[in-house]
């Protein structure tokens, strides 16, 4: 059903400052796989994993929820990735140590009706040429579903403008697209999310959401604009929330029967009801992450369970 393509790594986090570091199995694609498999939907991660003490801890995480791995013929000489994340009032920002040296991707399982990635996985030689030549195969094939999240890293990125453009290109080759308020600043500047994700959208996509932290999210689509306020939450921090409001998307839209490429003309033309059920259904999803240590995504009994205490009868 779902084929997610991207690095799996082992988050360090610590407050900054701090001299303690707790390892949290990681990585953007890897999240948003194990996201969707705990709500139930069979999910691939094509990655880079070894198998060291910290690729077992990754695998035996992923695993356990439910996700396949596919990591590749060379994985008995890959080292394990890392990303140190340093928190301030609950809020991460990262430090990588990175391995992507992704081979052929091809071909997608027959039965898969949505590819899944972005992050590092689109930003990283070797590795993403690979990446980015499956987008546009399939992007071209129109067979599946195209989701892209570009969840930018600045120390990765170099040249602003440069990144930009390659974002934009990705951007264009892609169905649905997941990104946050602070991608767009850093990437636009002063330009408004509106205004980005309706020029998104008019370069191809069917769908586009901005999350905008406390601030809520921005959805479009053809003829439709949403803004929803954000979910009161108890925070501990927003590791992976945005990853897991990626799996809820993902999976809203499964569950909406709006994926693969037979259902691609109704998704560009999903309603205003559709749209905002599936978008609240993926914020909640990503308050419930934020509300425990680490990308801890719910399992479909929690997400029901957190929805009928919310919503009762």
């Amino acid at each position: 059903m779902f084929v997610v393509v991207g690095e799996a790594l082992v988050d360090l986090v610590g407050q900054r400052g701090g001299r303690t570091l707790t390892a949290h199995p990681g990585g953007s694609p890897a999240n948003v796989a194990l996201g969707l498999a705990r709500l139930g939907d069979p999910v691939t991660l094509k990655t880079r994993v070894g198998r060291d003490a910290l690729g077992m801890m990754i695998r035996e995480h992923l695993e356990a929820g439910g996700v396949r791995i596919d990591a590749g013929p060379d994985e008995d000489q890959v080292s394990t990735s890392l990303a140190i994340a340093s928190l301030a009032a609950g809020v991460a920002s990262y430090d990588f140590r990175i391995d992507w040296d992704v081979r052929s991707l091809l071909p997608l399982p027959v039965d898969t009706r949505c590819l899944h990635t972005g992050s590092l996985a689109t930003v990283l030689e070797p590795g993403k040429t690979n990446v980015i030549d499956l987008m546009r195969r399939e992007h071209d094939r129109r067979r599946v579903t195209v989701s892209y999240d570009p969840n930018v890293r600045p120390a990765l990125m170099g040249d602003r403008a440069q990144a930009r453009s390659d974002v934009e290109r990705l951007v264009a080759l892609s169905d649905v697209v997941k990104v946050s308020d602070e991608d767009l600043r850093w990437l636009y500047g002063d330009r408004s999310d509106e205004d980005v994700a309706q020029a998104w959208l008019a370069s191809g996509p069917a769908v586009v959401v901005v999350t905008r932290g406390g601030a809520g999210l921005y959805a479009v689509a053809a003829n439709i604009e949403l803004h929803r306020g954000a979910i009161p939450i108890d925070l501990v921090d927003t590791v992976g929330a945005g990853d897991s409001f990626t799996s809820g998307l993902l999976d809203g839209l499964r569950r909406a029967d709006l994926l693969g490429g037979a259902r691609r003309d109704a998704l560009a033309a999903i309603d205003e009801a559709s749209l905002a059920e599936v978008v609240d259904e993926a914020a909640l999803i990503a308050g419930i992450t934020c509300s425990r240590p680490g990308a801890n995504p719910p399992t479909r009994a929690e997400l029901d369970a957190v929805s009928t205490a919310t919503h009762p009868g």
